[in-house]
Order: C-alpha cells, then structure tokens, then sequence
C-alpha cells in the first residue's frame, strides 16, 4: 500500500513551488508551477488518492488557490507565516526547501494554521475593507480643501460648510481660477466618494444582518452603525475562539511582551490577530467613554492610575470580551458583568478610591528603589 503525502505549497505572486513527504520524512517530489489553477491539479491528480493535506503559504492571493484546492476535494489548511520560523542554522534556503519545510511542518503536526473564511461571505468582507481605503482619500481631500481655503482667505472653514456645499458655492470662495478649478474638482471627488462609501454600507449591512449575533452587538456601548459591521464581517465563526481571552487577543487588545527574570526583553509577535478588529474596538472605547457612564467611570479610575492611552487599550480589551459573550453566548451586554468593580455602586467606588493612596505610596517606594 503505498503511503499518504504531505504537500506544501510555497506561493508567489507568479509561481507556486510544490513539495510532497512522505509521514517518515521521505521527500517524493518538487515542482515550480505557474499560479494557474488548472496547471496545480493537473500536477496534483497523479497523487490524488494519496494526498492527505495540503498546506498552502498565507500570501496576499491565497484565496484562488485554497478555494480551488478545497472545491476539488483536497483538505487544505492555511499556513500562517507569522507564526513559522525555519529552524536555525540552516546554511542554505530557497522555494523548494520552503516547500518541504511547510510539508515537514504538517507531518509533524507544528504547523500554525490560520483560519479560512467563508467564501460567500470573504468577498463582502473585503469590499468593506475597501470602503476604508475611500474614506481615508475622503479624509485627504476635505483636509487640502480646508488648507487650501486657509492659506487663501486666512479663515478657518468649519466642516459642517463643507460637507453642506455645492460646487457653485465652493467656486465663489476664490477669484483665481486656478483656486476655483481645484475647489470644484476636490468637491466633486468628495461627492462620488460619498455615494459610493453609501452603495458600499448598503451592500454590507444585507449580508451582515443576516448573521446571528449582529443585532446583539449593536447593544455594546460606542458600537455604532459602521463599526458593527466590522466587527460582524470580521469576526467569522466565533466559536474558534474558545475563550473571550482568546478573542481579546485576536483583536490585538492585549499586550504582546516577552520576559524574562521580570524584565522585558522585546515585544512578541504584535502582527499576530486582526488589525480591523484592532481599530474598530479602540474606536468603540473612544466612544464609549464619551457616552456610556460605566464605561467613562471605569476609564477615568483606569486612566487616574495609568495613562489615557492604556486606559483606551485596557476599555477596548473589556468591551472585545464583552462582544465575545454577546456572540458565542447570544446574551445581552450586561454592564454590571463587565464592570463588576462599578456594580456595587458609589460604596464599592469609595472603597477603591480609598486604596489609592497605598497604592501610590507602593508605587513611589518601587521608583525610589530603583
């Protein structure tokens, strides 16, 4: 009988390299391919009945080679390469070698694995990830229009004006034509890229209403319109998250250090997670602290002891948790489970407050040993 195979898959923008393992080890074949999907199974079909999975390099154009991989029957797990490192002391490396270690990896059973969104949903997903992209070229032109209209005029245009105006109107600020051409292009810019940031929300928010936890996450506090569609089209399948601690950390929420004999010796992996996830709960803790009461008293006591920056990443931490609950539990946020130390009301808040000045006084000791 002859023996399954481990493939990996080292993946380029114009080629992928292809190695095969056996499980003790034996290298059975390489090969370089273009990165045309019906040249890998024309490759692959030979070995069919033997693959047993195929490990693919997570590369910026995954998606094509994955998706086809899976539609035709192969088990295929995504490599994450933020999490792999070749071993030391290798004297030489290149694609094949690269290939074979992502097989090695697999019939060893080491290999980091990333998660594999649902390709009917990957594609809204991305194109919500676009509209980032046209609201920041947005941002830029309303900031050069406003400069623009301070160096001419000395004047500061508030954006209320601007975003009011029509191109006839921002045409009658300047009396260089120069000044008025730009003005109206600017602003006409600014007007398509509305509309097409709305056609955009509209399609999004089709898809992401119809998952299961969408209407609970509205209830967090600073989770707006937008940025529960983010977290909806972002998070994917909860349940691989075993853990609101995991969750938290995949939202890039928590610190990411690595120590030794209680000194610092250099920040671990900070690509690891989800960097969308990452900017729309510190954007939902901006918020929150500026609406929600227990989420400004609970900043504020933070912030008194730290700094309003921790305090921001700590309240984002808190509320990642709480979405965590809200999803995989399908419960209502409960402000009292989240804040627990703010749930006995103004006694429990003396009671802290009264530890502070031991604490400080602990604090100002450690400094004047050091």
């Amino acid at each position: 009988m002859k023996k399954r195979l481990m493939i990996g898959m080292d993946l380029h923008s114009n080629n992928v390299m292809v190695g095969l393992v056996e499980p003790d080890g034996k290298r059975v074949l390489s090969q370089k391919l273009p990165c045309e999907l019906k040249k890998v199974l024309e490759f692959l079909k030979p070995y069919q009945s033997r693959v047993d999975t195929i490990a693919v390099e997570s590369t910026f154009n995954w998606y094509w080679l994955v998706d086809g991989l899976r539609a035709n029957g192969y088990n295929t797990v995504l490599a994450n390469p933020a999490a792999m490192e070749q071993w030391d002391g290798l004297k030489h490396t290149d694609d094949k070698s690269d290939a074979f270690f992502l097989a090695d990896q697999l019939r060893l059973k080491l290999l980091p694995t990333g998660y594999i969104y649902n390709p009917k949903l990957r594609p809204v997903r991305d194109l919500l990830r676009r509209r980032m992209n046209l609201v920041h070229q947005r941002t830029a032109l309303m900031l050069s229009f406003k400069s623009l209209f301070t160096r001419t005029t000395g004047q500061e245009l508030p954006l209320r004006e601007l975003k009011g105006m029509e191109v006839s109107e921002a045409q009658k600020l300047y009396t260089h034509p120069a000044n008025q051409l730009i003005a109206s292009i600017q602003l006409q810019h600014i007007e398509a890229l509305d509309q097409s940031i709305k056609e955009i929300e509209k399609v999004v928010q089709e898809s992401a209403s119809l998952l299961p936890f969408y209407a609970r996450l509205q209830s967090l506090p600073g989770v707006g319109k937008i940025l529960v569609l983010f977290i909806s089209m972002e998070v994917g399948d909860v349940k691989r998250f075993p853990s609101p601690g995991d969750f938290a950390s995949y939202c890039r929420t928590v610190d990411a250090k690595r120590k030794s004999n209680g000194k610092k010796k250099e920040d671990n992996n900070q690509k690891c997670g989800n960097k969308y996830l990452a900017w729309a709960f510190v954007e939902a803790a901006n918020f929150a602290k500026r609406f929600d009461d227990s989420c400004r008293r609970w900043f504020d006591r933070k912030a008194a002891r730290t700094t309003n920056m921790i305090a921001t990443k700590a309240l984002a931490c808190k509320l990642a948790k709480a979405a965590w609950y809200v999803m995989s539990q399908d419960v209502a946020y409960d402000p009292k489970k989240v804040f627990p130390e703010l749930a006995g009301g103004a006694r429990a808040v003396k009671k802290e407050e009264a530890k502070e000045p031991t604490k400080k006084a602990e604090r100002k000791g450690k400094a004047s040993k050091k």
